[in-house]
């Protein structure tokens, strides 16, 4: 059986990493014994006539995707326009949005065939055997599907309590190559599970109260995997790292064990971290930790159910700085019961940590607390757009605040960082900015270049020419000058950053017909699985 998971479109300027869910997803297929590829279109443009093209050469038996609530939406309009295209293939949707939004999901899109709901892997692992008996299907726990005129959910599957026993994601049918380029960490989790109750999170419905550890030595044999790849750098993404110091000892005296060398980051709760884990952790190469502070505001902290105190964000701050780690802190506008004092409190908290922060606007996610029993709360939620849950907008209104409010306090703090960076710019321009500046602006515009050239296609779209351009500095300025005419972008930053990828073995040229292209490696190896087509 054929299978084709979708990574849905999302927005480069958030940082995606390779995307776990679908990683886990695809192994899980593999798993179960089916032909599986991996269509990215967070790495790639997507077009519909693109996706029609992949599904003809491919021709799979089944199609799915997972999202979260923000890219929803375009997820789920691709998964419509493979179904249109090839009406036999059975079309599934999993992950957080979709397993509590079931029935607006299915009564929505129904040319969505069936949702996974909750953890997928050993849902998919028992289903895959009967995927075209639908006699089957409501004998298998953690499925929703339409039957009969009705939405049939079936029961409830538990959650997976040895970790070890899913598949390692299957980064291997990811473009890899691409990721590399962009930039940024791969992200691991060691651990599933928040025994928290903050009322914003989706975690603890999705994974469970009870927190699930994979070993420690399965969790380096995944580091390893990655290394492999020649990635250098790796955030570990659980909701809960910290909190169990035993295991973070364990971890971090296995990394210096076995001799592995990579920079690392981790997710982390202030209430969780002292100065001899956070020493260990720098010593196995943790250089950052990022922490959810929420609010400056101790009542409100209470309201959303945080568990955390002002006294301890403050401490778990000073101790990374004395242990030589970044910390940054993000912080949460548009909470219930959000007044200007609270957001003055706020604003004063932020400044005085003197740490890298950041403002999110509350999105209230289907399956959360502040969602599900809104009526207990000071807030009202003004739309069920998807598309608009992306936290980077007011979609609430509390008694003492309107939408506009809450994005006017936003914008006063974007608008000193944005004021800061025109002026680092300019003294770039006029060659009066100071080394690390001009570092920064440079590698800013690098990157908004590279983001262009992957979402665009640009690597494809201009680097197919005919042989007599076969040369290898011809083909390279054909490549580059392409690409420079249509970013707009300096000629010398696109050179720099072609030959850098050239360099890297990210991209590399073949015969087309009777034309040399330039392409994507797999892997960033030259394999039977690079195409020039």
């Amino acid at each position: 059986m054929k299978v084709a998971v979708i990574a849905p479109p999302y927005p480069l300027e958030e940082a995606p990493a390779p995307p776990l869910g679908v990683s886990y997803v695809a192994a899980a297929f593999e798993a179960a014994g089916c032909h599986v590829k991996i269509i990215d279109y967070i790495v790639s443009r997507y077009t519909p006539e693109k996706l029609k093209k992949e599904l003809d050469a491919f021709e799979p038996d089944v199609v799915g995707s997972t999202s979260v609530t923000m890219n929803f939406p375009a997820a789920a309009d691709i998964i419509r326009t493979a179904k249109r295209h090839r009406p036999s293939i059975l079309t599934i949707m999993g992950g957080p949005h979709v397993s509590f939004a079931v029935a607006d999901t299915l009564e929505t899109y129904p040319e969505i065939d069936m949702l996974v709901v909750g953890e997928g892997e050993k849902t998919i692992m028992e289903l895959v055997p009967h995927m075209i008996e639908r006699g089957s299907w409501p004998d298998i726990k953690g499925l929703a599907f339409r039957q009969g005129g009705g939405i049939v959910v079936t029961e409830q599957r538990e959650l997976i309590s040895d970790l070890d026993s899913i598949p390692m994601p299957a980064r291997h049918l990811l473009p890899m190559s691409r990721y590399r380029a962009l930039g940024f960490p791969v992200s691991i989790i060691t651990s599933r599970g928040c025994p928290n109750a903050c009322i914003f999170c989706q975690g603890r419905r999705m994974v469970g109260k009870k927190v699930r550890y994979r070993s420690v030595e399965y969790v380096m044999d995944e580091i390893e995997r990655i290394l492999s790849y020649g990635i250098s750098r790796i955030n570990i993404a659980d909701d809960l790292f910290t909190s169990n110091k035993a295991r973070v000892r364990e971890i971090c005296g296995e990394i210096r064990r076995r001799g592995l060398d990579f920079k690392w980051s981790a997710f982390s709760r202030v209430n969780t971290v002292d100065s001899e884990i956070l020493e260990l952790m720098r010593d196995a190469g943790c250089d950052s930790v990022s922490f959810g502070i929420e609010s400056g505001n101790p009542e409100m902290l209470k309201r959303v159910k945080k568990g955390i105190t002002l006294d301890q964000a403050r401490d778990a701050v000073r101790m990374c700085k004395e242990a030589g780690i970044l910390a940054h802190a993000s912080f949460m506008v548009g909470l219930p019961g959000e007044s200007p004092e609270t957001l003055r409190d706020t604003l004063e908290f932020s400044n005085s940590l003197e740490i890298p922060h950041g403002y999110h606007f509350l999105a209230p996610f289907p399956g959360t607390t502040v969602r599900e029993k809104i009526e207990e709360y000071d807030l009202e939620i003004l739309t069920d757009d998807w598309a608009h849950y992306d936290a980077n907008r007011a979609i609430v209104r509390t008694a003492a605040l309107s939408p506009e409010d809450i994005e006017s306090f936003v914008a006063a703090f974007d608008r000193e960082i944005n004021d800061e960076w025109e002026k680092q710019v300019r003294d770039y321009r006029e060659g009066r900015g100071l080394p690390e500046d001009n570092f920064r602006v440079e590698g800013h515009f690098r990157m908004q270049l590279v983001y262009r050239i992957l979402s665009e296609d640009l690597i494809e779209t201009c680097g197919c020419f005919p042989m007599e351009h076969a040369s290898d500095n011809g083909s390279v300025d054909r490549l580059c000058g392409g690409i420079a005419e249509v970013t707009g972008f300096d000629s010398r930053l696109v050179r720099n950053t072609i030959e850098d990828f050239i360099d890297a073995g990210y991209i590399k040229p073949g015969r087309a017909g009777d034309n040399i292209a330039w392409y994507w490696t797999h892997n960033n190896k030259v394999d039977v699985n690079d195409s020039v087509d």
